[in-house]
């Protein structure tokens, strides 16, 4: 068991500060420079002097081997920067716009998870039917839609035409909601983007828990079951579906990684003031702090989310464990 997890430690460790390397030199592989932002709209009158203190001020006159050096220091004391658009620390920034990214994710993720494995049961036992077929098509289509297409479309139709939500943002604006009013109101912005994340995410769920169900369908346990005179309700719940959920727990941990990041183009399409959100501002104003911020939340979410996938899964299948009780 140590020896499993000391490999598993290092081997994320590695993959972590590959992601570091590459979340630095992202943001300055782009084109342009931040210049703008830091000196205003009147660079260009600017002397070259002005500009090169600028720069200075900032560490942008240094070599790029050094800036990383650096980035790596501050990094290892919590230091993640300082903002050049919104001229505030990079950490109170995240902070500030993180809950908003954590109520639709996480939201997202528990109800797509819990359709795509109702469903998907449904349509394993019904497999060949008509139903199965329809159920198959459907989830397939959902899965293969892009998700700012899936966006317009929910805000051309439920808020342009009939108004029944609003078309960008968390909450509204210059209203002193409190209590109960400010969680509806937060629930009614939350509706469509939450709306576009769940269905552009339910089809792997549901694929997953549909192809784990046949498989397990075909076990001889079940069969013994069904032979037994044990009606279809508790042969589906309480056999079939118990062990085909051990393969969906992997794929759902994995999926809120992915998910996190995938969630910036929801929150684009509908301005939520999420970390998404706050990754395509940073991109647009050359913010490099900033962008290392998202980026490096971002990756810790996948990294996070692929140890719990590791660690739960013998504890969820014992049959994956070596004589012994040894990985």
């Amino acid at each position: 068991m140590i020896k499993y997890l000391s490999a598993k430690f290092i081997q994320y460790l590695v993959i972590l500060l590959l992601a570091i390397s590459i979340n630095f030199a992202l943001p300055r592989a782009m084109p342009g420079t931040p210049l703008k932002y830091l000196a205003g709209e009147d660079v260009a009158l600017l002397p070259e002097s002005a500009r090169r203190e600028i720069l200075q001020q900032h560490g942008l006159d240094k070599p790029l081997w050094e800036q990383y050096l650096i980035y790596l220091f501050n990094l290892f004391q919590g230091n993640l920067g300082f903002s050049y658009q919104q001229q505030q620390a990079v950490t109170a920034i995240i902070f500030e716009r993180l809950p908003w990214t954590v109520l639709l994710v996480g939201s997202a993720s528990v109800l797509s998870a819990l359709i795509g494995i109702i469903v998907g049961t449904i349509a394993a036992w019904r497999r060949g039917k008509k139903s199965d077929i329809a159920l198959l098509a459907s989830f397939m289509f959902l899965d293969s839609m892009p998700s700012f297409w899936l966006g317009m479309i929910l805000i051309s139709l439920f808020a342009v035409q009939l108004r029944l939500f609003p078309i960008f943002g968390a909450k509204t604006p210059w209203e002193a909601y409190i209590g109960a009013d400010y969680v509806l109101n937060v629930l009614w912005h939350l509706t469509l983007p939450l709306s576009t994340l769940v269905l552009i995410s339910m089809g792997g769920m549901f694929l997953t828990m549909r192809y784990s169900m046949l498989a397990v369908l075909g076990e001889d346990y079940i069969l013994m079951a069904k032979a037994k005179g044990l009606g279809e309700r508790k042969v589906v719940y309480r056999h079939a579906m118990r062990n085909a959920l051990l393969p969906v727990a992997t794929v759902l941990m994995l999926n809120l990684g992915a998910m996190t990041g995938g969630a910036t183009v929801v929150e684009t399409v509908f301005s939520y003031p999420g970390l998404g959100r706050l990754v395509y501002e940073a991109a647009l104003s050359r913010d490099y702090p900033l962008l290392q911020g998202g980026f490096l939340l971002f990756t810790m979410t996948v990294i996070l989310a692929n140890i719990i996938a590791d660690l739960i899964y013998p504890i969820l299948d014992p049959r994956v464990r070596r004589v012994g009780g040894r990985y």
